[in-house]
């Protein structure tokens, strides 16, 4: 990173760049790389004090030596990367670095193709010692209409690999965007475990060590990628026998549902993801109950984590439930959902939801009723309900 806080860009003719690469380079796919700044770098206008980072001291070792999931610290780290996700490379390199992956190295691969309705955007961040990797997708960017063509195009997809029994199917939208750029996020997780020729810079400094450790997030559509992703090293050979024993644990943030029910049972056979496929959702965020059942059929795996806000009552709630961030306590703590989330029940409640979110901007949320949430799907909410107490966060506060 320069003086003026831009992170320095690694050209890709400075790396050995391996055949698949280059193919899949030629086939369209965007590859930005860039390394994070140190944390002498980090030091506002050249201050010797220390800025108050990192905000884990050994984040690189809590990741590799981790005992259960899911890890509250680590928790917070995903929902950290995956909300940072929506930005560029040289932002996501800089707020893990700030986190405790100093100086580590962050690919970003892009492929975009608007009338296959294509948008997949992967982050794979190594740490400087080469043992840590963390896989980070992209979600449903906000105004990019063909993100949400993605989320909309729901026509069921069988999947290219043996999966338990029945006829699993999975959301077809879902399903191409983990597939686009699957190849170069597999070609770089293989190259970050070859460490003869796994370079951080220009130079010919190795990294020190080869992946041990490998981690996938995503917030909303990036979780449903992420969790994609996971089943795909699980049971896919080629990817299975490289990736399953480093391949850790799964931390998804408002993640829609993937699959249909055949899918979902054949995925909690699989004790990894079973148990180590950690899904957030924030109170009454409305993602993770869709698509809607019009749809057709389609059911949440792994393990849900909700957060639960006190709110108060009043006459109106007593009428119409509860209505709108107004009545809600900023109290509130994270629980094991013994039973996942459900299916929204069709469309008029989502697009009440819609509604409820712009009526609450002016004031208006009180005269409507709410039974999903909009606003709660912003990672923001993630971030602050996950930091551990005495933690600090991301800006250093």
């Amino acid at each position: 990173m320069d003086a003026t806080g831009t992170a320095r860009t690694i050209r890709q003719s400075e790396r050995p760049v391996p055949a698949e690469r280059r193919f899949q380079e030629a086939g369209g796919a965007r590859i930005r790389e860039v390394r994070a700044p140190t944390y002498e770098e980090l030091r506002p206008f050249g201050r010797r004090e220390t800025s108050g980072f990192p905000v884990y001291k050994n984040l690189e070792e809590r990741l590799l030596h981790a005992g259960a999931h899911p890890d509250p610290e680590i928790a917070h780290v995903m929902a950290t990367c995956s909300a940072y996700a929506y930005s560029g490379p040289e932002t996501v390199s800089m707020i893990m670095a700030r986190l405790g992956l100093e100086d580590n190295q962050c690919r970003m691969i892009q492929l975009s193709v608007d009338a296959l309705f294509l948008r997949s955007t992967a982050f794979v961040i190594q740490s400087k010692s080469g043992r840590v990797a963390i896989l980070c997708y992209r979600g449903t960017e906000p105004l990019n209409l063909i993100n949400w063509m993605v989320n909309l195009d729901l026509e069921p997809e069988r999947i290219a690999y043996q999966i338990g029994e029945g006829c699993p199917t999975v959301h077809g939208g879902f399903y191409r965007n983990t597939r686009a750029t699957r190849y170069e996020v597999m070609s770089t997780l293989r190259y970050a475990c070859d460490r003869r020729s796994a370079r951080v810079s220009s130079s010919d400094a190795m990294l020190e060590g080869e992946l041990e450790a490998l981690y996938i997030t995503g917030h909303s559509l990036g979780g449903a990628m992420a969790g994609l992703m996971a089943v795909m090293m699980r049971h896919e050979r080629k990817y299975r026998e490289a990736f399953a024993d480093r391949l850790r644990a799964v931390y998804t943030f408002g993640q829609p549902m993937i699959g249909n029910p055949d899918f979902a049972e054949a995925c909690q056979s699989d004790e990894f993801l079973r148990e180590k496929v950690i899904r957030y959702v924030y109170d009454d965020d409305m993602v993770p109950h869709l698509p809607p059942a019009v749809s057709g059929p389609f059911q949440h795996f792994g393990r849900e984590y909700q957060y639960r806000a006190p709110r108060s009552r009043n006459a109106l709630t007593g009428l119409f439930g509860y209505l709108g961030r107004a009545h809600r306590s900023p109290e509130g703590r994270w629980e094991e959902n013994v039973h996942p989330t459900s299916q929204a029940s069709g469309l008029p409640t989502i697009l009440l939801a819609n509604l409820a979110f712009v009526a609450g901007k002016f004031q208006l949320a009180r005269s409507l009723p709410a039974v999903y949430s909009v606003e709660d799907h912003f990672p923001q909410h993630y971030i602050s309900s996950l930091i551990p107490g005495g933690v600090q966060n991301e800006f250093g506060d």
